[in-house]
């Protein structure tokens, strides 16, 4: 019923860019936080930054000043600016989104399939 759909990743240079879309699809009645994660090959899965329902957001030391997380309510789109890219960066990304389906429903995480993103010269 819910969907979230990653796209934006690619193969790029040490220093570049790349901006991380999450399109989500269906109807969450109330959510708790947003956010990315990522995995790395042989690593546990981390989280990257996200948005709480109040407004705040958090990011990773390792990440700080140099992603942005943010989302566009008409599009029902979240985004993760990436930015002076490193090859510790690489690993694949993973959209969130923490909610209930409906009023006295459970929590539950929802999650996209991925992108990948590489970091390499």
């Amino acid at each position: 019923q819910v969907q979230l759909v990653e796209s934006g990743g690619g193969l790029v240079q040490p220093g570049g860019s790349l901006r991380l879309s999450c399109a989500a699809s269906g109807t969450i009645f109330s959510i708790s936080t947003r956010g990315w994660y990522r995995q790395a090959p042989g690593k546990q899965r981390e989280l990257v930054a996200n948005i709480i329902s109040s407004g705040p957001t958090y990011y990773a030391d390792s990440v700080k000043g140099r992603f942005t997380i943010s989302r566009d309510n008409a599009n029902n789109t979240m985004y993760l600016q990436m930015n002076s890219l490193k090859p510790e960066d690489t690993a694949v990304y993973y959209c969130n989104t923490m909610g209930k389906l409906r009023p006295g429903g459970f929590e539950f995480n929802y999650w996209g399939r991925g992108t990948q993103v590489t970091v390499s010269s």
